[in-house]
């Protein structure tokens, strides 16, 4: 298979991976997919619809998840996961409510010592754990990353210009994977704080349904302003009682990923927030759908994790309660607007 340039032409230094195994036929591991054959690797995405794998294969096309979009000729997909676990570096962009499932199914195929990128976001629901636990536990001797920041799928699938975080403990690995996978339009920004850039990811995700909620409300700009704010405020408190750096919360993958996915109807989450607030059931929003909005198990887990530890988090807790059918969003916006004034620091 040929690369599309060379690692000179390409403005990188020589790396070490020539081979990636996308595990994950929706948007964003179509996206990831194309991505890596622009970088220049060799690339196969694995998916566990049948439709999927045929019409990449066949037409260059994902038409379920991404339609529109010219797949590189290059690219190629398969439905068995030991196709993928021969591969020099796995993205795992598996929904991350099932990042548990597929990594046990992957673990007899898998060689000790292979970089794992995880690109899911979330928390896993039933746990309350990170997915990088998730992972840890289920392939323990898969070297880990996560990659993450503010990205659309459809943008970056289009080759236009994104900047995500890209988290390692091991420094080597870490810039090995960043000259592997990055190239002039997807720029990658090495981080130790695998925690940290995961949090800011799952969160994110559930602020964003408040968000959308207000905008479907027609509450106005200021509201929306105040929501995303005091959110950010809540995913600050979050990561510092899990550990994560205010710095990586500041950054690409926590105060970047939060404007871009609270500010566009682009955003799966956002979008179905606008439909809470304008009326719509969770069923109906989620029957009509394929893409999976992550929010909505990730707010069970938020909740989980903030009640346990008792972090204030009354946005995030509000958006449980409505997904969970607890709570009206009406009475949910009552409820945000009759506490009590405070400080803000």
């Amino acid at each position: 298979m040929s690369a599309m340039g060379s690692d000179e032409e390409l403005g990188r230094r020589p790396v070490t991976f020539d081979s990636v195994g996308i595990i994950g036929g929706g948007a964003w591991g179509t996206a990831l997919a194309q991505t890596m054959r622009l970088a220049g690797r060799e690339t196969l995405i694995w998916a566990r619809e049948p439709e999927v794998v045929e019409e990449i294969n066949g037409r260059q096309a994902n038409s379920l998840f991404l339609p529109g979009v010219t797949l590189d000729q290059g690219l190629r997909a398969t439905a068995r996961l030991a196709d993928i676990a021969a591969l020099d570096v796995i993205l795992m962009v598996a929904p991350a409510q099932h990042v548990r499932d597929v990594g046990m199914a992957l673990k007899p195929q898998l060689a000790g010592g292979k970089p794992l990128v995880l690109c899911a976001k979330g928390l896993e629901q039933r746990s309350g754990k990170l997915l990088g636990e998730v992972v840890s536990e289920v392939l323990p001797h898969a070297r880990l990353a996560v990659l993450s920041g503010p990205s659309f799928a459809a943008d970056v699938v289009r080759g236009l210009p994104a900047a995500l975080t890209l988290a390692c403990a091991e420094d080597r690995l870490g810039q090995q994977l960043v000259d592997a996978l990055g190239y002039r339009q997807f720029r990658l920004y090495r981080s130790s704080d695998i925690i940290g850039t995961q949090l800011g990811g799952a969160v994110k995700n559930v602020l964003a349904i408040a968000a959308g909620i207000v905008e479907g409300k027609a509450l106005g700009a200021s509201a929306h302003a105040a929501v995303v704010t005091r959110g950010f405020a809540e995913l600050r408190r979050f990561g510092e009682a899990l550990g994560a750096r205010p710095e990586t919360l500041m950054g690409l993958s926590g105060l970047g990923d939060l404007l871009l996915t609270c500010g566009s109807p682009q955003s799966r989450n956002m979008s179905l927030g606008r439909a809470l607030g304008q009326g719509d059931t969770l069923g109906a929003i989620l029957g009509a759908r394929r893409s999976v909005a992550e929010g909505v198990a990730t707010a069970a887990a938020v909740a989980k994790v903030a009640a346990e530890k008792s972090i204030d988090m009354p946005i995030a807790q509000a958006v449980h309660a409505i997904v969970a059918g607890q709570q009206t969003v009406d009475a949910a916006i009552e409820a945000l607007l009759s506490r009590p004034f405070k400080a803000e620091a």
